[in-house]
């Protein structure tokens, strides 16, 4: 097993239980266990630095197992948006992998669908009807 296949199967299952209404009850139980423990501890400087490491800790490794999960999601859903473009009779192919373009790119693809919603707009607005499949022009020089 490679260690990126070991690695995503980890942070999955972590981002799973940590997702978990547990994993927040057991929160919660610290947060409170640490409070009551204040009076204890007198309120040190001490105890309350436990409490600042613990969740600076665990909130820097936390960022990096959810991006990783988030990352891995995204990436599946916009396979899953690929393949059902591609799949689509008449679909514009070039929309595939439309992600990786630039951000001026995008914009112009972006001005392009604006167009297209405005003009089934006015239509609605005149009595017509908005449905049906227009034809988008698809040229990135826009």
């Amino acid at each position: 097993m490679s260690r990126s296949t070991l690695f995503a199967r980890f942070a999955n299952a972590i981002a799973r239980m940590v997702g978990s209404p547990f994993a927040f009850l057991l929160a919660v139980a610290l947060v409170l266990l640490w409070l009551i423990t204040g009076p204890a501890f007198g309120f040190s400087d001490t105890w309350q630095l436990v409490i600042n490491t613990g969740t600076t800790i665990i909130t820097f490794l936390m960022v990096f197992l959810i991006q990783n999960t988030q990352n891995r999601d995204a990436h599946a859903m916009h396979l899953k948006l690929d393949e059902l473009i591609r799949a689509i009779e008449g679909a514009h192919v070039a929309m595939l992998d439309l992600e990786e373009l630039s951000d001026r790119e995008l914009a112009s693809v972006r001005r392009r669908y604006e167009r297209l919603a405005a003009e089934a707009r006015e239509k609605m607005r005149t009595g017509g009807t908005d449905t049906g499949t227009p034809d988008v022009p698809f040229d990135m020089s826009d």
